[in-house]
């Protein structure tokens, strides 16, 4: 395949899935160490510098495409979709704050960074909403909107507990918290109501399926970490796994499917829900000292084929290019 003459143009923001999907792995390696002995910690420090090394390249690669080609970062904020995935940016911040007080415990830049991307997020959030007051027409809320990938900037909030409890900000991150504990429902209810109206998104999209996966299952983590009964973490933990299920009901049609960048959605919702079984699990526990190691390494093969792949499509050219024409056309700001 034919290289792209201009492939920064064609970094769009989903490329951030890559460092959820790494950091995500990292936090469920940590919490395998009570199970898996300290190996599991070392692997943890591996993964995690690891996401931390693609974040920084990423940052670099878009800070220059906003230099080199304004008018595909524009295109990002207008698109109906695409403009979801501007909240993986300051997702990843705040996993990769998490990363560093899991791993180092709290320091000045874990705190800087942690604030950096709790308030990012919030201002994205704040903004995707503020969209849905406009004409659908004029950029607002369409049909086209409703993907799976709308539970990025909504719920996206609902990660900064995890850090934010440590480094001693309880009382910031349960009200961030309660943001995307408010929209989770919302943003549930108005994808299944468009599929119901108008069927299923691009099939290039389906991977993207599995982020139902992603807001129980962090939700559960981040109510434990802000203190819940640990009960509270088990119903979150069923509607997690409940999800898994169905979700994976979709996997033999999405592993037909040519690679792109949309796998990367599966990442950080099967690393969350291996997080949390492991945090549930205790040494002779039963059930979950079996499952969460299983989920582990599932985890750990499909991002191993998914770093696989991206380096396939990065060799061959066929990432760093243009979208398929979809069902979805571009909208005014």
């Amino acid at each position: 395949m034919a290289h792209d003459p201009h492939p920064l143009k064609h970094l769009l923001p989903g490329w951030y899935a890559v460092v959820m999907g790494l950091s995500g792995l990292a936090l469920a390696w940590h919490r395998a160490v009570p199970l898996m002995g300290e190996a599991a910690g070392v692997a943890a420090m591996g993964i995690g510098a690891l996401a931390g090394l693609v974040f920084a390249v990423l940052a670099v690669a878009t800070v220059l495409r906003a230099q080199r080609h304004p008018e595909a970062w524009a295109d990002d904020r207008r698109h109906p979709v695409r403009h979801t995935f501007i909240a993986a940016l300051p997702i990843a911040i705040i996993l990769l704050a998490t990363v560093a007080v899991a791993l180092g415990g709290p320091s000045l830049p874990a705190r800087a960074l942690w604030w950096v991307g709790s308030l990012s997020q919030l201002f994205v959030t704040l903004w995707v909403l503020g969209r849905w007051w406009k004409h659908p027409k004029a950029g607002g809320l369409q049909w086209a909107s409703a993907t799976p990938a709308l539970f990025i900037p909504i719920v996206g909030n609902v990660l900064v507990p995890l850090a934010g409890v440590p480094l001693g900000h309880a009382e910031w991150a349960a009200a961030q918290f309660g943001i995307g504990l408010m929209f989770w429902p919302v943003v549930m209810v108005l994808i299944i109501a468009r599929v119901a109206i108008q069927g299923l998104w691009p099939d290039r999209m389906m991977p993207t399926t599995f982020i139902f996966i992603a807001p129980p299952a962090v939700v559960g983590l981040s109510s434990l970490q802000l203190g819940a009964p640990p009960l509270l973490g088990w119903i979150l933990w069923g509607m997690a796994l409940f999800s898994l299920l169905w979700v994976g009901t979709q996997a033999q049609r999405i592993a037909k499917l040519p690679f792109g960048l949309p796998h990367w959605g599966m990442s950080f919702p099967l690393a969350a829900m291996a997080a949390l079984t492991l945090r549930l699990a205790t040494p002779g526990s039963g059930l979950l000292a079996v499952l969460g190691p299983l989920l582990l390494a599932l985890a750990s093969l499909l991002i191993l084929a998914l770093v696989l792949g991206t380096v396939r499509g990065l060799r061959d050219g066929s990432l760093l290019a243009p979208e398929p024409v979809a069902a979805i056309v571009a909208t005014a700001p």
